[in-house]
C-alpha cells in the first residue's frame, strides 16, 4: 500500500518525511514529485512502508497534523487515473439514442 501526503510544505524533503514516517515503522520508498517545467516540488508526497498495520496507524496519526506550518492531508494513495481520456469510456455504438 501507499500512503498519499498532501497540503506539504513545500520546503519539506525526502529526510523529512522520511523522519516522520520512520517514528511509526520502517520507510521502503518515498516520492515527492515535482513539476518538470519549473523542477519546484509540487506539494505531496508518496510513502511506501514495509508493514501495512504500521501505514495505517501512520495514516491516523498523521491525516489532520500541522507540519511545517501546514496542516497535513494523509490517506491511502488511491490508483492513478488516465487524464488523457484514452479509453475507459462506455462506446456508444450499439447505444439505442
Amino acid at each position: 500500500m501507499t500512503i498519499y501526503v498532501g497540503n506539504l510544505s513545500f520546503q519539506a524533503t525526502e529526510d523529512d518525511l522520511r523522519e516522520v514516517f520512520a517514528e511509526y515503522g520502517e520507510v521502503s520508498r518515498i516520492s515527492l514529485p515535482t513539476d518538470r517545467e519549473t523542477g519546484r516540488k509540487r506539494g505531496f508526497a508518496f510513502v511506501e512502508m514495509k508493514d501495512e498495520s504500521k501505514e495505517d496507524l501512520a495514516i491516523s496519526e498523521l491525516d489532520g497534523a500541522e507540519w511545517l506550518g501546514r496542516e497535513l492531508k494523509v490517506n491511502k494513495a488511491k490508483p492513478r487515473e488516465d487524464s488523457r481520456g484514452s479509453g475507459g469510456g462506455k462506446s456508444l455504438s450499439n447505444s439505442p439514442y
